[in-house]
């Protein structure tokens, strides 16, 4: 069977098959969504073509054989399967929390049908007057929630989605550090020689060795104000709706937060981001001074990580407008930078991109 006559099905089984079909807004993925109306019903239609992307991690797979399998088996771990958004969204549904229901899937032809959860991100409603606080407050305490869960080495959902949950390691730490180094010098006032090259090394290396350090988490990776939504006629932690969680792995709690908290496409004020940490220290009983020290290690590697995505979707795939974002990602750098636990780092970076941080300051 072809993916149209999958899709023909699958539609047909949910009781979609004459809807309308109004495509979405795309991303930097290889994912489209459809909005399906009919009459007063909605949902979600997600493809996401299996051979769009490089093969996903197999368990098991060694440095070498996931470096010859390509990026997603290095650095991402997932790669954009319906198997695994409807494996990861059953087990945030088994904590009590609302990603989309899974109306029907076809895991193979890469298809799934899923809830209307609306259009009320974060994005969009904190700047039409919600409370930013009290949204950023009951986000960290989704998180708590997440952190606090056994973590599933396997997980399983509809359509015989089965999906590991895998370790954000050593290796998927280095090659996505490496991005601001490769792709940065492209810039203008970045100068990496070889001898640069050789200091990054070593100042990556230690920073992996922090991070790897730190106690781990479930990690929903992608957790951010385009990715939340505000239900608030549902009760507790509920009101947040999830979205884009397939790429969750075996990672760490502060890696979340720097996702929400440093996002890359608007500015969280210093009032919601002090509330959500306390929220969360609040809820998980973690020390604030250890806590911020993870935040601070694994956001610099986090936003190092973006930097130089955002430089090589420029650069290499011409998409100009992720420039516009990175003068957000120099400052949320340079804060980071000034923990103590990054003083190696914060040296390095003001030798090789000292401008961006001056005008981040």
């Amino acid at each position: 069977m072809d993916r149209s006559e999958a899709l023909s099905r699958l539609l047909s089984e949910t009781g979609f098959g004459g809807a309308e079909r109004h495509p979405l807004a795309g991303d930097a993925s290889t994912r489209r969504y459809e909005r399906l109306v009919l009459g007063d019903r909605r949902a979600m239609l997600m493809d996401a073509p299996p051979s769009a992307e490089s093969q996903p991690c197999p368990p098991g797979a060694t440095p070498a054989e996931r470096r010859q399998l390509g990026w997603n088996a290095t650095a991402r771990l997932a790669a954009s399967r319906v198997e695994a958004f409807v494996a990861v969204a059953a087990h945030l549904e088994s904590l009590g929390l609302s990603p989309p229901r899974v109306l029907g899937a076809d895991c193979a032809a890469g298809y799934a049908v899923l809830e209307d959860l609306g259009d009320n991100l974060y994005a969009n409603v904190i700047p039409n007057g919600e409370n930013e606080v009290a949204l950023y407050e009951e986000a960290a305490r989704v998180l708590a929630h997440v952190h606090a869960a056994p973590i599933p080495s396997r997980m399983y959902g509809a359509g015989g989605a089965n999906w590991p949950l895998l370790d954000y390691d050593a290796l998927a730490l280095e090659v996505n550090a490496d991005l601001f180094v490769e792709w940065l010098p492209r810039a203008a006032e970045v100068r990496i020689d070889d001898a640069a090259r050789a200091r990054w090394e070593k100042v990556r290396d230690s920073m992996i060795v922090k991070a790897l350090g730190f106690p781990r988490a479930f990690t929903i990776r992608d957790y951010h104000a385009e990715n939340l939504l505000w239900l608030p006629e549902r009760e507790g932690l509920k009101r947040v709706g999830l979205l884009d969680f397939q790429d969750a792995v075996r990672g760490w709690r502060a890696w979340d937060f720097s996702m929400l908290l440093d996002d890359a496409r608007r500015d969280v004020s210093p009032a919601a981001r002090e509330a959500a940490i306390r929220a969360y220290l609040d809820a998980s009983g973690a020390s604030d001074a250890e806590f911020r020290r993870e935040l601070a290690v694994l956001g610099a590697l986090n936003t190092m990580r973006i930097l130089g995505i955002f430089s090589r979707l420029a650069g290499r795939d011409g998409k100009q407008r992720y420039l516009a974002f990175m003068p957000r990602e120099w400052r949320h750098l340079a804060r980071t930078l000034e923990h103590p636990a990054l003083s190696e780092a914060k040296a390095f970076v003001e030798s090789v991109a000292r401008p961006y941080l001056e005008r981040a300051a």
